[in-house]
């Protein structure tokens, strides 16, 4: 008990320093490559810290445990918005661009759409059960493929900037990657480590998946995201946010199960698909309206972040 303590702690100092050596040389990659900082968002930063929900989603695949693949992606897509912008936006107002707007924000409205309807057979033949088929797999894939063919036209806008990025590529590069290792080794401590101790005291198997293990993998988003925003690279805080809930639907669950076959006798809440839509609209509401989330905004995520989880535990 006494060592996992230790492990913890250890975990959560390597996954905060890790966020902010992320954070500084994904910005730093962004000013050497003159392009735009929500565009790393939706890439770099956005697929690094998907990257705990790719390796769950490609195990519980391989282990037969579909379940926990679509569980994930939507306890993660969820918390994405309604727990880390909500968190992140108490630290100061996040500031959202007139693109992220008009197409970040929509091109995340439609994939979540989608996913929504692919995951509700039920609801238009009552006949059939809840699949999500090999072909759903591709059809998110090519969701994804338009999401990469805006980003492709985005590193064609360069920004012109005169003044010398503060650090060099080379040292941005080495930054984010050491970075991304530690967010990601930081957090697998965390959550194993987490997961030991609940066990110890006697926590329920389903309280321990519902909260530390869909909190964990979500963690490096939290952390960057906060760090980000703390930095005032706001741009980032979203952009992180938006690419992962895009990749977590189009690669986490698109790739793997157009590979390895689908899910079948899909198990889950109407609410959690709802709430994931509502999330997804909140978002796009509360940037349309003043091209910021305000600390109020993201108070209002948090409450309902606060309302859905207590559904799922005492529900």
């Amino acid at each position: 008990m006494l060592l996992n303590i230790i492990l913890l702690i250890i975990g959560f100092v390597v996954l905060i320093k890790g966020a902010d050596f992320f954070v500084d040389g994904a910005s730093g990659i962004a000013e050497n490559f003159k392009v735009s900082k929500i565009l790393i968002g939706l890439t770099i930063v956005a697929f690094g810290t998907s990257a705990p929900e790719f390796a769950v989603s490609v195990k519980s695949l391989l282990s037969g445990s579909g379940d926990i693949v679509l569980g994930n992606v939507i306890g993660s897509n969820i918390l994405n918005i309604l727990l880390i912008l909500g968190v992140s936006s108490l630290f100061h107002s996040l500031t959202v661009k007139n693109n992220t707007v008009k197409k970040e924000l929509p091109i995340t409205l439609m994939i979540t759409s989608a996913f929504a309807v692919l995951l509700s057979d039920n609801i238009f033949d009552k006949g059939v059960k809840n699949l999500f088929t090999r072909a759903d797999g591709v059809i998110l894939i090519l969701f994804f493929g338009v999401f990469m063919y805006y980003l492709i036209s985005m590193t064609r806008n360069k920004i012109d900037e005169e003044e010398k990025a503060p650090i060099t590529m080379k040292k941005s590069i080495v930054f984010a990657s050491i970075g991304l290792a530690g967010i990601i080794l930081g957090s697998n401590f965390v959550v194993d480590s987490a997961s030991y101790i609940a066990r110890a005291l006697g926590i329920t198997e389903r309280m321990i998946s519902l909260t530390i293990i869909a909190l964990g993998t979500s963690l490096p988003e939290l952390v960057t995201s906060v760090t980000a925003t703390r930095k005032g690279e706001y741009d980032i805080a979203i952009g992180n946010v938006v690419g992962s809930n895009i990749f977590n639907i189009g690669i986490v669950i698109g790739i793997p199960t157009a590979i390895l076959g689908g899910i079948g006798a899909v198990t889950f809440s109407y609410i959690d698909l709802i709430v994931m839509l509502v999330a997804a609209i909140l978002l796009f509401m509360f940037s349309f309206n003043d091209y910021k989330i305000t600390k109020k905004e993201g108070i209002t995520f948090l409450l309902l972040f606060i309302v859905y989880y207590g559904f799922v535990i005492f529900g």
